[in-house]
């Protein structure tokens, strides 16, 4: 039996994800902020036989605090991690800066991820073949990291805020291995394509377009995660890995730059309370 963790895993791929493994006989736990959420996914644990399987824990991933707390909550439930799947993301219409300073895109799509990653570390490295799944948009070279200006003060765009929060997630994938050197944890940094995910954090008018595009052009949940769990299954070798569905990433891409990385991992640390 395996144990994961599955941040924003009452929605979208997160939540399909989590259902395939308890289906599987693993052990999952889900971390999200929606407790109605939370509770769907235990009733629907429950059905398949997986009840004592499955955990929620709430907690709101655009808080630092929050994350620490999950981070100790995890640790004392389990001794070991085979998987952390980080999926939660959200979009916000207008520029919301969370308590502890930071754009709440950035909290959620990279920070929260940040810290779940090297924080959870230590029981990965007690898994059996432990792994990191960061969900997001890697291989898409829009946007960049606003060096300056990481809370986006000055011109917030919804759109802006999202591609500076994807491009700082790939650093993370990117700074990983070579914060912790001699780990066994592989980082894998995948994107899906369009998935229809739902739209419940989405604002209109944007919410009705989206639905109607995922209805024409997106690929259900259960189709976009079966290259994940290949990628689980059978990983390739190496560290940091980076796929577009079944496709390897070119490494070489001046998003992935590791002196980047390594640049906004030191950042990072700076700026964390």
């Amino acid at each position: 039996m395996r144990t994961f963790v599955v941040a924003g895993g009452t929605t979208g791929m997160g939540r399909g994800l989590a259902l395939h493994y308890l289906r599987a006989g693993d052990r999952v736990t889900v971390v999200g902020s929606d407790p109605g959420r939370g509770q769907d996914l235990l009733d629907e644990a429950a059905r398949l036989g997986a009840g004592e399987r499955a955990a929620f824990v709430r907690a709101d991933l655009t808080s630092v605090a929050e994350n620490h707390r999950v981070i100790e909550e995890i640790k004392a439930r389990h001794d070991a991690l085979d998987g952390l799947i980080l999926t939660a993301m959200r979009s916000f219409p207008r520029r919301v800066e969370t308590p502890d300073g930071f754009e709440a895109v950035f909290a959620l799509y990279y920070v929260s991820r940040f810290l779940l990653s090297h924080g959870l570390t230590g029981l990965l490295e007690r898994g059996g073949e432990p792994i990191i799944v960061n969900v997001c948009g890697v291989g898409i070279t829009k946007g960049s990291i606003h060096w300056d200006d990481l809370s986006l003060k000055d011109g917030y765009g919804a759109i802006k805020a999202i591609l500076q929060g994807g491009r700082a997630t790939d650093l993370l994938g990117v700074a990983y291995p070579d914060a912790h050197p001699g780990g066994r944890t592989r980082f894998l940094l995948h994107h899906p394509g369009f998935t229809d995910s739902g739209t419940r954090s989405l604002a209109q008018p944007a919410r009705t377009v989206v639905r109607i595009l995922a209805r024409l052009a997106a690929q259900p949940v259960e189709r976009a995660i079966q290259p994940i769990i290949e990628l689980i299954e059978n990983p390739p070798a190496g560290r940091l890995l980076a796929y577009d569905r079944r496709e390897p990433v070119d490494l070489s891409l001046p998003t992935l730059d590791p002196a980047a990385a390594r640049r906004l991992y030191d950042l990072t640390r700076h700026l964390l309370p």
